[in-house]
């Protein structure tokens, strides 16, 4: 006979089975045909290639023979390599190091104008060779019959691909699949601008480095950024595609609509991240999906970490993208280390700082999120990637901020809204500002608590969002896409969509009607002016 404690902790069980994404999916076994982006957005696609592979399902990923970190053999994945005429500039790893070296450069030199017009020459002519150079992807594949013919053969389910460099986007269509987009950024700028209402009076476009609490100058500054990435992208990215597009499907077929068709848009972000904006059914948010508890570290961190007593550690990391900052930068930061009763772990790949104090590790790679979650961590210096601001969420480690790239502005502003962070000018960084700021992340007690706060928040779900993606994207395998989730406002004109026809043919009809009146009234008026004229006389 079942004890009435053992019978009740297997309905439990059950319960918790029968109520597990897995279970209520019932997915079959599908194919699925991957188009990721080199770099940090390979870490994230990983993960759920990883994802679908446990749940059973085929994985093909496309990568480039130049391909940076997605190799070819993999236990979660079969690959296809594609050789480019010319390789990626962002599969090079020195191209990033060069960028920013070149960006510093001008920045602390105080430039001219003509300075800064030349270097943004140089990035926009450095954007349209990324998509050119991304495009011939698709190109390739397209003049691949026997390539095109085995994808065919294939009969996958869908294709999910990184819309930041989108080939995969007109591969899908060739194909005529579902696609499902991991994204957060796309051809313009940030996904949202694409499939989702936008109104800029309180949505920052990107690269305004503005709050969604603008003054009268912040809403202009945003407004003429929104204007620049429109131009950037028509004039600068897009004509690439265009030109695949008119080739290979003609003149029906347009690009933009192509990308915002897309079936499900899982987003990497979430509203303890993002500020609140309006969004679509066909928006998935998993911003922190690959955040997870921390695991034991290695014996030598571990010994380190825990000899730090009760000032704990602070740690530092710079990303994937970049080797190092210039040598009289990191010495300033190692010089304002040096001052710390805090131990401090730096993840650093360039030459050896000048200053560097005794408390300083030096490491080529640490496990982040393992020590994240470590509870002598107090502090966590980052350039501002999003893989490392969800891990300081998820954790509960506040952030001093040390934005060098892209996005990362944005990101780290995002956390300073929130008290959770601090940002510095990496440009005017020497070793008392470092220190001073230092000093207040890790001794004023609202940085800490605001940062828990926000993983509290974050946390409290009804289901992780890894999970949540995985559902989703078997959903739209189940039900061969998810259009009753897509709205097709995309396919009208720009006039229909503002509604100016409507407002037009209003003003139009009230124009009539007062035209109307008033004629009426004036005509009444000079005919009793006319009957009256003769009484007087």
């Amino acid at each position: 006979m079942i004890s009435p404690g053992r019978r009740s902790c297997f309905l439990l069980c059950l319960w918790g089975m029968l109520l597990s994404p897995s279970f209520l999916s019932g997915a079959r076994a599908g194919k699925v045909l991957v188009f990721p982006v080199d770099g940090s957005h390979w870490v994230n696609m990983k993960l759920l290639i990883q994802g679908l592979h446990e749940r059973g399902h085929q994985i093909t990923v496309v990568r480039t023979a130049s391909s940076w970190y997605i190799k070819d053999v993999s236990p979660h994945y079969n690959s296809i390599t594609v050789t480019l005429p010319q390789a990626i500039n962002i599969e090079d790893e020195d191209f990033f190091v060069s960028f920013l070296s070149r960006m510093l450069e001008i920045q602390k030199a105080g430039a001219s104008v003509l300075a800064y017009a030349s270097f943004w020459w140089e990035l926009l002519n450095g954007l349209s060779d990324i998509h050119r150079q991304a495009s011939q992807l698709a190109v390739q594949m397209f003049e691949n019959q026997a390539l095109m013919d085995r994808l065919k053969e294939t009969q996958y389910d869908l294709v999910l691909t990184d819309p930041g460099l989108p080939a995969g986007v007109l591969v899908a269509h060739e194909l005529q699949l579902p696609t499902v987009f991991n994204v957060r950024w796309i051809t313009s700028g940030e996904g949202h601008f694409v499939v989702a209402p936008s109104p800029i009076s309180y949505v920052p476009t990107s690269g305004s480095n503005v709050s969604d609490k603008m003054t009268f100058a912040e809403r202009l500054k945003n407004a003429l950024h929104f204007l620049l990435n429109i131009c950037i992208d028509r004039y600068v990215v897009s004509p690439h595609y265009d030109r695949i597009v008119a080739k290979y499907f003609g003149p029906d077929v347009n690009f933009y609509h192509l990308l915002q068709a897309s079936d499900l848009w899982l987003m990497r972000v979430d509203f303890v991240f993002e500020y609140p904006r309006p969004t679509m059914p066909n928006i998935v948010y998993i911003g922190g999906f690959q955040c997870k508890p921390s695991e034991p570290l290695s014996a030598d961190l571990a010994a380190f970490v825990e000899g730090s007593g009760e000032h704990g550690v602070v740690l530092m990391s710079l990303g994937t993208l970049v080797k190092g900052l210039p040598i009289e930068i990191t010495s300033e930061i190692a010089a304002a280390f040096a001052r710390l009763p805090q131990r401090v772990i730096w993840r650093h790949l360039g030459e050896r700082p000048n200053n560097l104090g005794n408390n300083t590790m030096l490491v080529k790679w640490m496990p982040q999120n393992d020590l994240l979650g470590h509870p002598k961590v107090r502090a966590f210096v980052a350039h501002g990637g999003t893989n490392g601001i969800y891990e300081a969420i998820y954790h509960g480690v506040p952030i001093v901020g040390v934005p060098l790239l892209f996005d990362q502005y944005e990101n780290v502003l995002r956390m300073e809204v929130r008290g959770a962070a601090k940002v510095l000018d990496v440009t005017k960084i020497d070793s008392q500002s470092f220190w001073e700021v230092l000093q207040e992340v890790l001794h004023v007690p609202s940085y800490r608590e605001n940062m828990q706060r926000l993983s509290r928040l974050h946390r409290d779900r009804p289901m992780p969002p890894l999970d949540s993606a995985i559902f989703w994207t078997e959903f739209v395998m189940r039900h061969k896409g998810a259009a009753h989730l897509r709205t097709e406002s995309y396919k009208m004109p720009w006039y229909s969509y503002h509604s100016l026809d409507v407002i037009a043919f209003l003003a139009v009809v009230l124009a009539v009607i007062v035209g109307v009146v008033v004629g009426t009234l004036r005509f009444l008026c000079l005919r009793l002016c006319r009957r009256s004229k003769p009484k007087l006389e």
